[in-house]
């Protein structure tokens, strides 16, 4: 257990330093931003970064991983800003907190694991692109001063690892494009520009609303969709993370770890956030691995807005604007499309319904759910053409015989009762499923009406091999051992 925990918190820890500065950074401009787009404060949005990531750097299950305010769930509280206020906010998040405990609790989070590769590529390029596109407002209208610096800082962090990787790239690209516009009094947006920042410390607040049946019809829809749509995004930012960083994550405690975050958050003046996939790209890319990086991303982004407030305030947006389209060109899975000949037409269809469906939406949980509901209708499809049923000929006549192999369920039940041959008058009839396997009630069903088909025709049928999950199934539902027809009936 100690050499576990000093192998996530020590293991790397110049690297972790760099890259959490890296990171705290570029959280301030996302963090305003959010806020604004939530319709609260900037404060909101930059102590909820703080406290969840530092809350999540020891109670969280993939380190590496940057918890914090974000995008996706600001647009969930636009609503409930406008309508209740600030305070209802803080409430719902709280609730939010609360409902991704349980789930931790009820160990849910393992079930990330039904999200099929399709879907985790679509959700990768949908955020990949939504980070893109997350710039252009910085691009568009801007002078040729703010395109020299992006220039200027997309050289560095491409070509300064080709000279060393003793410091990340992105790290000495903020700082020297930073240097250079402080110095040269360069005419470009900057951090200060985008928001003002907090000045205090974050306090200990309690939500300030009515503790009544009504709050929490309010509060109660709001904070469960902000419950999924957080553990959505954070459990699939964490597989991202353990197949970049081939490491496992626990799951169910970074669910867990999300709930108590959350709580905490609005109890200091934040609101409910999530993993943040660009800076969590950032975070590995820069070579972070242990828990150190997430805990000194939260404590520096404090210290940056307290005390170097007004040096942070005169950061060109453009040097953080090229590291984040660093981090989206390097998330998007390329291969994805330039091998898109090669991969399977289900495949790419549930890959390019979740990513456009993502995209046009912004709502990441239409788009995953969306693309898990498509790749389980093609896996169905693809499983129920795989039952096949052989006749064996026999040398009695008036006998038959069939031999049934592969998956009996509702989406091959069809194929199965057709299988059978029902003209004639059989008089025995012996129906092998030694191959088979029997999942619901619909393949009871279907098996229920082959054998009464061949006995209303006067046939003695014989169902052989069923295994015993099949056997409980069919003596719990099934009919065909429960009601046995008069020989001849229904034959006239």
């Amino acid at each position: 257990m100690i050499a576990s925990a000093r192998q996530q918190w020590l293991a790397s820890p110049r690297r972790d330093l760099l890259a959490g500065t890296v990171v705290a950074l570029a959280l301030i401009p996302e963090a305003i931003a959010f806020s604004i787009i939530a319709g609260v404060d900037p404060a909101v949005g930059l102590y909820a970064s703080v406290i969840i990531a530092v809350t999540i750097a020891f109670v969280g299950g993939r380190p590496a991983m940057i918890s914090a305010a974000t995008g996706a769930m600001a647009l969930l509280m636009v609503g409930l800003v406008r309508d209740h206020g600030l305070e209802y906010l803080f409430a719902a998040s709280i609730l939010c907190g609360v409902f991704q405990i349980i789930i931790g609790l009820l160990k849910l989070g393992r079930y990330v694991r039904f999200v099929s590769r399709s879907v985790m590529t679509g959700f990768v390029n949908s955020l990949a692109i939504l980070v893109f596109m997350a710039q252009l407002p910085q691009l568009i209208g801007a002078n040729w001063q703010t395109f020299a610096l992006v220039g200027a800082a997309l050289a560095i962090i491409y070509g300064l690892p080709r000279l060393t990787k003793a410091v990340p790239a992105s790290l000495v690209a903020i700082v020297a494009v930073s240097a250079f516009a402080m110095l040269t009094g360069v005419d470009v947006r900057t951090v200060g520009d985008m928001g003002q920042m907090p000045t205090s410390l974050p306090m200990f607040h309690l939500p300030v609303v009515p503790l009544t049946w009504e709050t929490l019809t309010i509060i109660g829809p709001i904070a469960a969709t902000l419950a999924f749509v957080g553990l959505l995004e954070s459990l699939l930012t964490a597989s991202l993370i353990d197949d970049i960083t081939d490491t496992p994550s626990d799951k169910d405690r970074e669910t867990r770890g999300q709930g108590i975050a959350n709580i905490l958050s609005p109890l200091f003046g934040g609101m409910a956030g999530c993993a943040m996939i660009g800076q969590s790209m950032i975070n590995v890319t820069s070579g972070a691995r242990g828990r150190l990086s997430t805990l000194w991303a939260g404590l520096f982004l404090l210290f940056l807005i307290l005390v170097l407030q007004p040096w942070v305030a005169r950061i060109p947006m453009a040097a953080l604007v090229a590291v984040m389209i660093v981090v989206s060109l390097g998330t998007f899975d390329w291969k994805s499309v330039t091998q898109i000949r090669s991969i399977p037409l289900q495949s790419t269809v549930v890959m390019l319904a979740t990513t456009v469906t993502v995209v046009l939406t912004h709502d990441l949980s239409k788009g995953v759910m969306l693309g898990v509901v498509l790749s389980a209708v093609f896996f169905m499809r693809k499983v129920g053409k795989t039952l096949v049923v052989t006749e064996i000929e026999t040398p009695v006549e008036g006998v038959l015989r069939y031999r049934v192999a592969g998956q009996l369920f509702f989406a091959s039940a069809d194929l199965f009762t057709a299988s059978f041959e029902h003209h004639g008058h059989p008089v025995e009839v012996e129906i092998d499923m030694t191959g088979a396997h029997l999942w619901d009630l619909t393949g009871a069903a279907a098996l229920d009406k082959v054998v009464f088909r061949y006995r209303r025709q006067g046939a003695v049928v014989r169902v052989l091999g069923l295994n015993a999950a099949a056997n409980s199934l069919i003596a719990r539902v099934g009919q065909f051992e429960k009601v046995h027809l008069p020989a001849g009936e229904g034959a006239h």
